[in-house]
């Protein structure tokens, strides 16, 4: 397969569509203007449908709608724009709806500013809508794999009946790269996967009540909405065999860095550059944000090393919760941090190490 020259934001949507989703809703906010740009021009030629929306909620509950109907749909937005959407995205997983969606995050709080940030970490991965429902969350750290993880994440989707977050910074939103991209669902494809829904999807046919893709306000009883939440429970479980990270370096580091991401993607740089003036130092980064890869903290020798360092793009920190978890008080965290647009610098980093050193 040849390589292709693309902007992040744009590489995801056309992932998207050969994934075979054929319904897509959006609403503008930057950084991510370019996905629903770029299906507005690429849905007709594959006779799938794009709408923006009068507004973020509008799209998402056209993306219940037509997921509803076993049509693989997306939308995407960036922080606040997430925000209003949750309601609809809980919708969605009480519901067992399988949709995609991305976030290409900002800085926040509120508005916030329309530069990358790495601060909806605790949105994504602990409360994406009420209820307590999770999610599969993918953390992209170059273009590549906002392609790879997107044309996967519809899998994933129908394979739980359940909404798949893809967040990816600003940064990778919007920097060009090449990309292979992934082989085109053939229409024989997308319609068996449309044709294998048919037990819960709504379209004209009896269903399984107990399959049924939607949910009547104030229908649920106590003893339904139980055995609903404690089924949710096991396959939140399950997903423990889906953990994906890299691991670099780690093997005899004294320090380790942990990040996801643009920053992960500059502490990688800054680890290569240490090892050269004899630094022992490795990177952790979680790929899948949730599942959190709590085992790879495990393996580590922490009669060797001195000191984890979470990098992140957000102040205070969010992702160093789940780092805490993971180091369960065996070695001191540091922090490195920046917020509010800034991106993370590998010289940043590169200090960070060096006084953990010295």
């Amino acid at each position: 397969m040849s390589r292709v020259f693309m902007k992040g934001c744009e590489a995801i949507a056309e992932a998207a569509v050969r994934a075979g989703c054929r319904f897509f809703a959006g609403y503008p906010i930057t950084p991510q203007n370019e996905i629903p740009e770029y299906f507005a021009r690429r849905m007709p030629e594959v006779s799938g449908t794009f709408v923006q929306g009068e507004s973020e909620v509008a799209s998402i509950s056209m993306v219940y709608g037509a997921a509803s109907a076993g049509t693989r749909a997306m939308t995407s937005s960036s922080s606040p724009g997430i925000a209003l959407k949750s309601e609809g995205i809980s919708y969605c997983a009480a519901a067992r709806i399988p949709m995609v969606y991305s976030n290409i995050s900002r800085g926040g709080p509120g508005v916030g500013s329309i530069q990358p940030a790495q601060m909806d970490y605790l949105q994504a991965t602990k409360a994406s809508g009420n209820g307590g429902f999770e999610m599969m969350v993918f953390a992209p750290a170059s273009v590549q794999e906002a392609v790879d993880m997107t044309y996967k994440a519809f899998d994933y989707a129908d394979r739980d009946r359940n909404p798949v977050l893809i967040l990816a910074d600003g940064v990778i939103g919007t920097m060009m790269e090449p990309v292979v991209l992934p082989e085109m669902k053939t229409e024989e494809e997308i319609n068996e996967i449309k044709n294998g829904k048919k037990v819960w999807s709504c379209t004209g046919h009896k269903l399984d009540y107990k399959n049924r893709a939607w949910i009547e306000p104030g229908h649920w009883l106590t003893s339904d909405m139980q055995r609903a939440n404690e089924e949710a429970e096991k396959l939140y479980e399950s997903w423990k065999a889906d953990v994906m990270v890299e691991e670099y370096e780690t093997e005899d580091a004294e320090v380790v860095i942990t990040a996801y991401g643009i920053s992960a993607r500059i502490a990688k740089s800054a680890v290569n550059i240490l090892r050269k003036e004899g630094i022992k130092v490795g990177l952790i980064r979680p790929i899948t944000l949730h599942p959190f890869p709590y085992d790879s903290f495990d393996k580590l020798d922490y009669k060797k090393v001195k000191a984890v360092l979470d990098v992140e793009m957000s102040i205070p920190a969010q992702f160093v919760q789940d780092v805490e978890i993971a180091v369960k008080d065996r070695c001191p965290i540091h922090t490195c941090l920046c917020s509010g647009g800034n991106i993370m610098s590998r010289e940043s980093i590169i200090e960070a190490v060096r006084k953990i050193y010295s």
